[in-house]
């Protein structure tokens, strides 16, 4: 094995006691991304000159007995977090030039820890899409089956981790965007509760709905990850002052006085026969291992996607709004007056799935639309809040499919967007409630393609997640595979 292909588990026990340096550990995901990314295009930026120079300041920093469990672990990053002195691009011609001067509170977190930043990762142009196929620097491919989608906005983030180019990855989740490509991937990923982990740095897409978290390629790394990133910020004001508890004393085996819920409007005709039977045999095993199975209701589930594409769109209008062309970013030249200059900045360096949702946005906040559109759909989402409330008093987590089907090849619905958002119905959900929900790899398809089962639990109740996903992992100890690279 190389040692790329380690988990932070793994790859820590082995730093700990000397047997590999960070220094090895990082040339060994430079060296996988160099053999495998010219096809799998999951990084737009690679430092690999800073990631080696991180590499040595956390060995020097274990000679000197500063241990930490992310010292020396190589991490990827999704390319919306502001990363110092790195290009950061949100995956758009608008921004591809620019170089934040200062890092996200969860980029100074992890280095603080000695985690080394490889470079950052392939996304949809600025967040928006569930493929990873509207970003302007490349497309990332599953790699599973190179010709299929590696999920989106994030799936950079995953196929670094699937792939074995990095040991974790932060990405963002906005409507499912780290849930659904782990699921697609086969790796772990995390959204936590909306408000336990900080923003700043985050580039804003929905800021009501963005959350940061990990992916991982197991429970444990994931826990681990999590921890690293939660807390209190003051330069957050969504962030919210609670204690973190340690997540790793959650993975304990044996489910016993756990309650799993089966929302019946998460199992429709819709879902896929091998996703549905992948789920049912995950529930199988969380049975086996002591938890009581009961079915639940979430009624306002239809309407999901409907309001997620009023309210997303709504503040993306918003947030896009500083892309001007005047401080920073891609400007239009030859422009005439002020107002030319911003409708040709806009139009060449917008792509149209951005275009499209700040059209949409602008449309329902517009004077005489804003009651009909945003101000029902919100409405509504207090209504989907309650429905959690409501299931969660009868169970501590809801096990589900986290997509209707596995992956599908590249370009199958590039000219068909209203396909591509309802791939999204089973993840929204959670960002529009704020509660946290992870991806746990599940089994493969006949097509070999890998299935995740969806853990959801009340707001600021990660611990249950991670237990409940730690004993799924354990039960269907699913065999290692060969990957399509």
């Amino acid at each position: 094995m190389q040692a790329c292909e380690l988990t932070i588990t793994e790859a820590s026990s082995l730093l700990e006691n000397g047997s590999l340096s960070a220094v090895e550990l990082t040339k060994s995901c430079l060296n996988r991304i160099s053999l495998l990314d010219s096809s799998l295009h999951a990084f737009i930026t690679i430092d690999e000159e800073g990631a080696l120079q991180q590499a040595e300041a956390s060995d020097a920093r274990r000679k000197k007995g500063l241990h930490s469990k992310l010292n020396g672990i190589p991490f990827s990053i999704k390319d919306l977090l502001a990363t110092k002195g790195m290009r950061t691009t949100c995956g758009s011609k608008i921004l591809q030039n620019f170089i934040p001067p200062y890092n996200a509170t969860v980029i100074e977190l992890l280095q603080s820890q000695g985690a080394v930043i490889l470079g950052k990762t392939t996304m949809d142009e600025f967040a928006m899409g569930s493929t990873s196929e509207t970003c302007a620097f490349g497309i990332p491919k599953n790699p599973w089956k190179k010709g299929y989608v590696a999920g989106g906005s994030s799936g950079g983030s995953a196929v670094s981790v699937a792939a074995c180019e990095a040991l974790a990855s932060l990405g963002s989740d906005t409507g499912g965007s780290i849930r659904q490509p782990a699921s697609l991937c086969g790796v772990v990923g995390m959204k936590p509760s909306y408000g336990r982990v900080s923003r700043f740095g985050l580039t804003a897409y929905a800021s009501s709905l963005d959350q940061i978290g990990p992916f991982c390629r197991s429970v444990e790394d994931c826990a681990l990850v999590t921890q690293a990133i939660s807390g209190y910020d003051e330069k957050d004001s969504t962030s919210v002052k609670r204690v973190v508890p340690e997540y790793s004393k959650s993975l304990v085996e044996g489910l016993s006085g756990v309650t799993v819920g089966i929302p019946k409007e998460y199992f429709s005709d819709a879902i896929d026969k091998d996703v549905s039977r992948i789920v049912q045999e995950g529930v199988a095993v969380l049975k086996d291992r002591g938890a009581k199975i009961i079915d639940v209701s979430l009624p306002h589930t239809p309407y999901c996607v409907a309001v997620y594409y009023i309210i997303a769109p709504s503040e993306a209008s918003s947030n896009l709004a500083r892309y001007d062309g005047v401080h920073f970013g891609y400007r239009s030249k030859d422009c005439q007056n002020l107002l030319e200059m911003y409708r040709k900045t806009r139009s060449d360096g917008f792509g149209s799935e951005v275009k499209r949702r700040i059209l949409i946005g602008t449309y329902a906040l517009s004077s005489g639309y804003y009651d009909a559109y945003y101000k029902k759909a919100s409405q509504v989402r207090t209504l989907i809040v309650e429905d959690f409330k409501k299931a969660f008093e009868k169970c501590d987590v809801i096990a589900s499919p986290v997509t209707p089907t596995a992956a599908w090849p590249l370009g199958k619905n590039v000219e068909d967007p209203l396909a591509v958002y309802l791939t999204d119905i089973l993840t929204l959900s959670a960002n529009l409630a704020g509660i946290p929900g992870v991806s746990v790899p599940g089994g493969f398809t006949q097509e070999g393609l890998p299935v995740g089962i969806q853990l959801q639990a009340a707001h600021f109740c990660e611990q249950k997640l991670f237990h409940v996903g730690f004993n799924l992992e354990k039960g269907l100890a699913l065999q290692k595979r060969s990957l399509d690279v």
